[in-house]
């Protein structure tokens, strides 16, 4: 027995060595995938078994209706944020100062609230079908035909509009990232504009795209709001219904697992499709792009092509809830700017800690030693497509039996009941927040972390710098801007949650996403409008401060 101790003893591979990093990464994921779990769980060990009615009723339907919605989706704004990317960084036409920040303002208008605009612009009582009537003569429906509003065309088009920043940041990033020599070269080979897009910038910006592409298809996946507002059967509304009007969470698990499903495919493909791509940037003697001056036709359309992006997805929302909160009495309830102050505090606090624990992660992975932290990595995406409120209920499960074990444990100890800490108070939401958009400080701090040069942190270790260290002194400052854009990211996306919120905030704790929903389900848009427009003043700042960091 002791010859055989001494045996592992001397076998280095046998040496039991816990760094922090690898254990901080495995913890890490632990958290993110433990209320992803409970939901497999809960699939697995359902009360009432309702699977097989599902595959041979609706589940078909449901899954043709997502695939379609994800791939419009993505090809859209792939479309509209390459391309405007494209334009902005290459090219000098009236407007492209103030549109290449004007492009970003999308991301603080929720999709449900562009739905709710679009609806409301559109409809039969709106200002584009009376105004046809009053120019016309037309007197009721009858006289002239006018396309319907609620359809799955309008959504992809709604859902395109508020989704395609995502692309548009990353790929402007990529772009300008790029050294101006290949394009000089291309152009004296005699490569045209498009020549030039195809062979060139397109094939060293597709890793940024594709990333971005994938986040847009797991929003698409993942809506609900403006979904459930033009009647189009997803997976995520085929959820609620089976929870909510059937009370059937097992079945409701069920269908999330086929959620869940779809994201790993599409995580897995996003990483295969960049895993043998390579670039660094050669810091040294790099020349910028240098945009071209645009005149006549060639100048208008490129400003034209920029500006409908922004135009469908900020201008329009925006006009419509302005034409509505001016008569709206909200704007003096208490209760608005009670649900601003949390939706800061714990949007604040849950962005700040997905990115840090992103990056420590991330960094931990790539210091580790071991397999299981570089085969949690992406695992832990898949969390970001699981349904708000289906997410709310694995945080509750594991939440709830833990916030009783330790009330128990205090009760015993102190002889008084502290009650639920964690469940009866905004700490479950903002663990629901991290769970949810810890991909975007994941993905981020991994292709932030990927762009720093090998060279460098070898260079701070061999300096005798610890791992920490050459993180503070060598990694921090290089992806600063990108660390600063995902806290942004992802407090955005916090203000702009909803089915999370409805599940885990304590009772009577409102939020600026709850107030708008509980207006608009009524069909009340002017009521809705104070605190859609607040949330949208809310996002523009954080969208500002975006555009800031990536000057």
């Amino acid at each position: 027995m002791s010859e055989r101790t001494g045996q592992i003893s001397r076998n280095p591979r046998f040496r039991l060595h816990l760094d922090g990093w690898s254990v901080g990464a495995v913890i890490i994921a632990a958290v993110v995938l433990l209320p992803v779990v409970a939901v497999i769980w809960l699939a697995f060990h359902p009360t009432q078994n309702i699977w097989p009615h599902l595959l041979s009723t609706t589940l078909p339907r449901y899954v043709g209706t997502t695939l379609l919605m994800m791939a419009c989706v993505g090809l859209l704004t792939v479309a509209m944020g390459t391309g405007a990317a494209w334009l902005v960084v290459m090219y000098r036409f009236p407007g492209r100062r103030w549109l290449q920040w004007a492009l970003l303002m999308p991301l603080a208008v929720p999709a449900y609230v562009g739905a709710y605009a679009l609806v409301d612009f559109l409809e039969y009582a709106g200002p584009v079908q009376t105004g046809l009537r009053d120019i016309f003569g037309w007197t009721s429906a009858q006289d002239y035909w006018f396309p319907p509003v609620r359809t799955e065309g309008a959504a992809i088009l709604v859902l395109s509009a508020a989704f395609y920043p995502y692309v548009y940041l990353l790929a402007r990033a990529a772009f300008r990232e790029q050294s101006g020599a290949g394009y000089e070269v291309a152009r004296a080979l005699g490569a045209g504009p498009l020549a030039r897009f195809f062979r060139v910038g397109l094939p060293l910006a597709r890793p940024a795209i594709a990333a971005g592409v994938a986040v847009v298809m797991m929003e698409t996946v993942n809506d609900f709001g403006a979904m459930d507002y033009f009647a189009v059967q997803t997976l995520t509304t085929g959820i609620f219904s089976v929870w909510l009007q059937a009370g059937n969470l097992g079945g409701a698990a069920q269908l999330a697992t086929c959620v869940l499903a779809l994201v790993v495919v599409l995580v897995t493909l996003e990483k295969l499709s960049r895993r043998k791509s390579r670039h660094f940037g050669n810091a040294r003697g790099m020349r910028p792009v240098r945009p071209y001056v645009l005149t006549g036709a060639g100048a208008a359309a490129a400003s034209i092509v920029c500006a409908i992006p922004f135009a469908l997805g900020f201008v329009l929302p925006v006009t419509v809830l302005l034409s509505h909160a001016f008569n709206a009495a909200q704007w003096v309830e208490p209760g608005l700017a009670f649900a601003l102050t949390h939706t800061i505090i714990v949007g604040g606090i849950a962005a700040f800690v997905t990115v840090l624990a992103g990056l420590f992660m991330v960094y931990g992975t790539r210091l580790s030693g071991y397999r299981l932290p570089g085969l949690l990595l992406p695992v832990t995406s898949i969390g970001y497509a699981a349904p708000g409120a289906v997410l709310g209920i694995g945080i509750l499960i594991p939440l709830a039996a833990f916030d009783n074990r330790l009330a128990d444990g205090i009760e015993a100890l102190t002889g008084m009941d502290p009650g639920l800490i964690l469940t009866g108070s905004a700490a479950a939401l903002a663990l629901a927040y991290v769970v949810r958009f810890f991909a975007i400080a994941q993905g981020t701090a991994d292709a932030a972390l990927g762009r720093v040069s090998p060279s460098l942190p070898m260079a701070a270790r061999s300096l005798g710098r610890t791992a920490g260290q050459t993180l503070r002194a060598v990694h921090i400052p290089l992806i600063r801007a990108s660390v600063g854009s995902a806290i942004l990211l992802v407090f955005v996306d916090c203000v702009k949650e909803l089915p999370a919120t409805l599940v885990l905030r304590p009772f009577n704790y409102d939020t600026l996403a709850t107030r708008v929903y509980a207006k608009a389900r009524l069909e009340d848009i002017t009521g809705a409008a104070p605190a859609a427009l607040t949330i949208t003043l809310v996002g523009l700042i954080a969208v500002a401060l975006l555009a800031r960091t990536n000057r």
